[in-house]
């Protein structure tokens, strides 16, 4: 899932220009839109003058409603998996078809993602995240309450509209509104929640349904998320002039699809999701077999493998911690660009190539952890590259993330599974494929950091000679 949006936070202390939106029509030449982007990055002084105003104006506990609302969401996500041979038991139906609920959830989120990401950044963040807050509210109480696999299905896939709306409209929040100098530790501090929702929430959810069934999970995420709803009422703020403004361009349903597919027109955002398909193909695509492939080298039981799933969200949240405040690190040291996209795809590489052929069980657990590090801190990086790069469509931008990761999740899937041994299968496809995504990262970087020269030399250039 991904991720929400709009708030508190405006009125902190920090005090810096918004930068208006852009004059004239939309620019599409690539030296305004390298301009663009290096302006919508933040320049050196910005960024440097005042390093400690920003870091005191980062209030964690203004995004209190968001930070919930993303932990629950990454419960749920994770939730289904674990208790599918319980659900399909109770309501005598085979696991594949029971899975069926989760292939719902999936293709409704990135179908929609973009089009209510898009709304999102019409309307305000408000009104998107409100509505997806409380259809995720109805959709984990109709979960609770079916009583066969057709109720059960409708309840998952009205969930993945919820986590549609909400997500983007989350994740464009909190870049528009977290200080310029930590805003890649907030987007951070995100991910590694809903990272969190694996860690700590499916165990408690299981636990929770081992003693009071599977149901009482869903009731348990329907009373936490609307526990979380008057905090989003306080923190998240209404539509902002720019978005009203975006909203009145709309041209009927030809100009709703052509700005769905905008973010497609920017050079920079079309290489950022053309990568963010490779990575996620060989990331999660590998991930589909990393149980059977544990179990095929080492032997391992379920139980076994319940704690490599928790070795997988630590590495997440460690990945999402450590790639937020490297990033805003880099940047507070006058390097614009994202230097760290290429690393996290070496570090994809060599941790597939750890689990997938490895010597001992210790150091496949090793390239485990190794693994999701990479996958949490290229997923923050990708959302905070994002949230800058195109402010007017950071909702519809962080949808398409989301639309390309399923897309690139279930290439990844087929390729692996394509090979008659799962374990060259990982290592073809999960470390061949993190070596490409490392590649387009490495171009990523190298295209924002000539822009920010190539402006930056304009700049000297048109200043008057004194």
């Amino acid at each position: 899932m991904a991720g929400p949006g709009g708030p508190g936070p405006d009125g902190a202390a920090h005090h810096r220009p918004e930068p208006g939106p852009w004059p004239g029509p939309r620019l599409r030449t690539d030296a305004l839109t390298r301009e663009r982007v290096v302006v919508r990055l933040g320049t050196v002084s910005e960024v440097e003058a005042h390093p400690a105003a920003d870091a005191e104006a980062f209030d964690r506990l203004r995004y209190a409603g968001v930070f919930v609302l993303l932990f629950l969401f990454g419960t749920e996500t994770f939730l289904v998996s674990p208790l599918l041979p319980t659900i399909a038991r109770d309501i005598r139906v085979s696991e594949a078809a029971a899975a069926s609920g989760v292939t719902a959830y999936v293709l409704v989120y990135a179908v929609c993602a973009p089009f209510l990401g898009l709304l999102s950044d019409r309307v305000g963040r408000r009104a998107t995240l409100l509505a997806g807050t409380v259809l995720f509210v109805l959709s984990n109480l109709g979960a609770a309450l079916s009583s066969g696999l057709g109720e059960l299905v409708a309840a998952r896939a009205l969930a993945g509209l919820a986590a549609a709306a909400a997500g983007p409209a989350i994740w464009a929040h909190i870049a528009e509104t977290a200080p310029e100098g930590v805003r890649g530790r907030a987007l951070g501090l995100g991910m590694a929640l809903f990272s969190c929702g694996q860690v700590v929430g499916v165990p408690l959810g299981s636990a929770l349904a081992g003693l009071a069934g599977w149901r009482s999970a869903f009731l348990a995420l329907t009373v936490g998320t609307a526990l979380a709803v008057p905090l989003l009422l306080r923190q998240v703020s209404g539509a902002p002039a720019r978005a009203a403004a975006t909203g009145a361009e709309a041209g009927g349903a030809p100009g709703a699809v052509r700005a769905v597919l905008a973010g497609w027109r920017s050079p920079l955002l079309r290489k950022a999701l053309l990568v963010n398909t490779v990575f996620h193909a060989a990331n999660l695509g590998a991930y589909t077999f990393l149980g059977a492939l544990l179990v095929q080298r080492f032997q391992l039981t379920v139980t076994e493998l319940g704690l490599v799933g928790i070795l997988v969200g630590a590495g997440s949240v460690a990945g999402s911690l450590a790639g937020g405040r490297l990033n805003d690190r880099v940047r507070r040291a006058g390097r614009l660009g994202m230097p760290l996209l290429p690393l996290w795809g070496l570090l994809l590489a060599a941790g597939t190539a750890l689990v997938a052929k490895g010597p001992g069980l210790p150091v496949a657990l090793a390239g485990v952890v190794l693994w999701f590090l990479a996958s949490g801190g290229f997923v923050t990086d990708q959302q905070t590259l994002a949230g800058t790069v195109e402010p007017e469509l950071r909702a519809t931008s962080s949808a398409w993330l989301t639309s390309t990761m399923y897309a690139g999740t279930g290439l990844g899937a087929w390729a692996v599974g394509a090979f008659a041994d799962v374990s060259t299968g990982t290592l073809a496809i999960g470390a061949g494929l993190a070596l490409l995504a490392a590649l387009g990262g490495a171009l990523i970087a190298r295209g924002l950091t000539v822009a920010q020269a190539q402006v930056q030399r304009q700049a000297a250039e048109s200043e008057p000679q004194v």
